[in-house]
């Protein structure tokens, strides 16, 4: 087990926090520009003062969450927060939040109609997973997939997310970023857009191309469509390439490969890495800010030259954030770096007690002299995450029930719609469980309202794998809900499984 000094990790800590703002601020007047542009420097007038972030704001938001109700986080509690606290509707974040409202769970909330879960919503916001987790990538990337799949839902967003979770997590107790990425390409289907950008980025940088040269050949394989559909977003140069068309919201693939390509090139000079992630064009403030947060992570705050902090100072600015009861009422949101990062350490703590990997070391020194980078990887890719892409998982104290809903949550009148549902035991006894629907009005279900299955403990044998047509006559409402009840006789266990139905008569 690696061995951590506290105030080394305090200082990784708040060289994340301090490397996002530094990040940011760069980036921002950049961003969505698909130009090669020649920042050397902050380009605004700043006053002492960050630029808003939100890249960092709902980070602030998940601490909150954290510390009022804990570290057991589900993407439903996450949701409930979201609704309550995030204000944007552009993109993603707008799609998310509308589907939450209408009922959708995540990941059905983050899938549904979402042009944009492929875009880069997630991944800027996986520095708190990695910071309360260090050198636990699996952990860190499990709370990035109850996250991400909030706005992403099956897309590349949320690949994207958990990559970089659980390569920020490994930095805290490695630094060979060659070796980080393959921690994080463990985590993430080997074929999905985001791996695929990530390797073409290491291809061209281990081929000594330039980083004109690799951002060009991220974006002639990994591209989406100019910003927002918009040709003019495109500079002329880039517009006869061809750059400029593309899939419409497919963004965070070359984003990830371009955050990597300012660290790659940039290396150890942490002005450089700030640099040629923003000059790489596209989304600037989140590249330069995830690349100044990894920097930061793998180097401390005392290695990140004053002259970049100097002019923004320590201060949070939050841009997306309903303040209410969490800002000007309420106080909760950290008003510093400082305290951002002292807060964080307090939740480390409790994760690593939970996890029984406490491995502080103060007074004394770092100690990764036995850490072998192959421990932290996952050999499955990241199979245990993705068990249920097309709907909501339910965790129960004995049992998992992941539902899928195939193409879309919705039902439209007289046609039967597919609900397939697996019940993992994640015990270690057999069990009989008795099941029952209940439906609104005038549903039927097939092939029964009520049965009786034997469920083995998953080391035993495969998870109860049903599918349950449901059929309506008339579908009259625009949410519909139904209730599948398992039981099991002799014991006081009940498990109520929600099932949410849009109506789908209009959208055919």
């Amino acid at each position: 087990m690696a061995t951590l000094n506290r105030d080394d990790y305090r200082s990784k800590v708040l060289g994340c926090w301090l490397g996002k703002n530094v990040g940011g601020t760069l980036g921002a007047p950049f961003e969505w520009r698909r130009q090669v542009n020649s920042v050397t420097f902050y380009t605004q007038d700043l006053h002492g003062e960050p630029m808003p972030n939100d890249d960092l704001d709902i980070q602030l938001l998940w601490l909150c969450a954290m510390e009022e109700r804990g570290i057991e986080v589900s993407s439903r509690m996450l949701a409930d927060y979201w609704c309550l606290y995030v204000t944007p509707h552009w993109c993603e974040y707008g799609t998310g939040k509308i589907n939450m409202r209408a009922g959708l769970l995540p990941p059905l909330s983050g899938t549904y109609q979402n042009l944009y879960k492929h875009s880069c919503g997630g991944y800027i916001r996986s520095e708190i997973w990695a910071c309360i987790a260090p050198g636990l990538p699996h952990v860190a990337a499990a709370y990035a997939y109850e996250d991400a799949i909030l706005d992403h839902g099956n897309g590349e967003g949320t690949y994207a997310e958990i990559f970089m979770a659980a390569l920020e997590s490994a930095a805290f107790v490695l630094s060979d970023l060659r070796q980080l990425i393959e921690i994080g390409l463990s985590h993430v289907p080997a074929d999905c857009g985001v791996a695929g950008a990530v390797h073409t980025t290491v291809q061209c940088f281990e081929a000594g191309k330039s980083w004109r040269e690799t951002r060009d050949e991220v974006l002639r394989h990994h591209r989406g469509s100019s910003p927002f559909g918009n040709p003019e977003l495109t500079s002329p140069e880039d517009r006869a390439k061809g750059f400029h068309e593309g899939q419409q919201g497919y963004d965070v693939p070359s984003n990830i490969a371009l955050t990597l390509t300012g660290l790659l090139y940039g290396g150890d000079d942490f002005g450089e890495v700030q640099c040629i992630a923003v000059n790489c064009g596209e989304d600037t403030d989140c590249t330069a800010a995830t690349a100044g947060s990894v920097w930061g992570i793998i180097h401390g705050a005392e290695a990140i030259p004053r002259k970049w902090i100097d002019p923004i100072g320590r201060g949070i600015r939050t841009v997306v954030l309903n303040l209410g009861e969490l800002g000007y009422f309420g106080n909760q949101l950290p008003q510093t770096v400082d305290e951002l990062a002292d807060r964080t350490v307090r939740l480390a703590d409790q994760v690593l007690l939970r996890h029984n990997a406490v491995h502080w070391s103060s007074p004394g020194p770092t100690d990764l002299t036995d850490l072998n980078p192959d421990a932290l990887k996952r050999g499955d890719h990241g199979a245990y995450l993705y068990g249920s892409p097309n709907g909501p998982r339910f965790d129960f104290d004995f049992f998992t029930v992941c539902l899928d809903y195939g193409d879309a949550p919705t039902i439209r009148n007289g046609e039967p719609k597919a609900i397939h549902v697996t019940i993992h035991n994640d015990y270690k006894v057999q069990a009989n469980l008795s099941l029952h629907w209940y439906l609104p009005e005038g549903w039927q279900v097939a092939p029964s309202a009520d049965g009786f299955a034997l469920s083995f403990p998953t080391h035993l044998g495969e998870p109860l794998a049903l599918e349950y047509v449901l059929t309506a006559d008339h579908v009259t409402r625009s949410l519909n809900r139904a209730v599948l009840e398992v039981t099991i006789e002799g014991r006081p266990t009940v498990m109520l499984v929600p099932i949410m139905l849009l109506n789908g008569n209009v959208g055919a």
